[in-house]
């Protein structure tokens, strides 16, 4: 049962503006969980309108501190919210102030023991950061986000030795319609591993493009998550793989869950 629970929270872990939180497992009634993590971005180069990496003029830093929580309203209604505290700097611009402010609801369309499938609906704010990673701060206003999640999780090996005593995936499109900037198509992939009660190994990639296909990205991000009983600590590292009119960027991704 504990492991099952970790699942979920888990998967709910993951989050994005990069990337994004994965969707297909809701919260039960009554349950929540409150995540706090750190992200510091840099780049020295980044892809051309071909997709060809060049020299930037100078380092490019993006750093974010969020707050992430989620509340399940029914078993099969999950309340959200995320907010966003953002400095950066590069060649043009020297940046500190809020991020995007989004709010939506999550809806278990479909689960049984082992697959799950949920759509969500968001709105977002815009504030005086990077609303988009291939924008300049304080560019896009209000958008909203419709988004479609499959999960689906297997049987492992015993929990002794270094073999998983349990692995899932999961799948993500999305569709996101905005002011102020173009509208985009997003697809996630998660797939992770359990090692015992309280291990998990995830390997994650979060793509997406530009309605006007201007600007594209694809980044791989592999962490470990470390359960403390209702506490959980999250450590990894992301890497831009491929992209256009986007930085090279990578760094780390530290997180604290705290489940309620």
């Amino acid at each position: 049962m504990r492991a099952a629970g970790a699942l979920a929270f888990g998967l709910t872990a993951l989050l994005t503006g990069g990337p994004a939180i994965a969707d297909a497992w809701t919260q039960p009634r009554g349950k929540g969980q409150v995540i706090v993590k750190f992200e510091d971005m840099r780049a020295d180069r980044g892809f051309d309108p071909d997709g060809n990496l060049a020299d930037l003029p100078a380092e490019r830093r993006d750093t974010t501190a969020s707050v992430f929580t989620e509340y399940g309203l029914t078993d099969s209604l999950t309340l959200r919210f995320k907010g966003e505290w953002q400095s950066g700097e590069d060649a043009f611009v020297d940046y500190d102030g809020r991020g995007p402010l989004e709010v939506g609801v999550n809806w278990q369309v479909w689960r049984d023991d082992r697959t799950a499938v949920a759509l969500y609906g968001g709105v977002a704010d815009g504030g005086e950061g990077r609303n988009a990673g291939y924008a300049p701060p304080g560019v896009g206003d209000r958008d909203w986000e419709v988004r479609a999640s499959v999960g689906r999780s297997f049987n492992g090996f015993s929990s002794r030795g270094w073999r998983p005593s349990g692995t899932f995936v999961e799948f993500q499109a999305a569709r996101r319609f905005r002011e102020g900037l173009p509208d985009e198509t997003r697809i996630d992939a998660t797939l992770g591993a359990h090692f015992g009660e309280d291990w998990m190994v995830l390997g994650q990639a979060f793509g997406g493009r530009t309605e006007n296909g201007d600007a594209r990205w694809l980044s791989i991000e592999t962490s470990v998550v470390r359960d403390f009983g209702d506490w959980s600590v999250q450590a990894g590292w992301r890497q831009a793989a491929a992209g256009r009119e986007t930085p090279e960027a990578s760094g780390p991704v530290i997180a604290v869950w705290r489940r309620f």
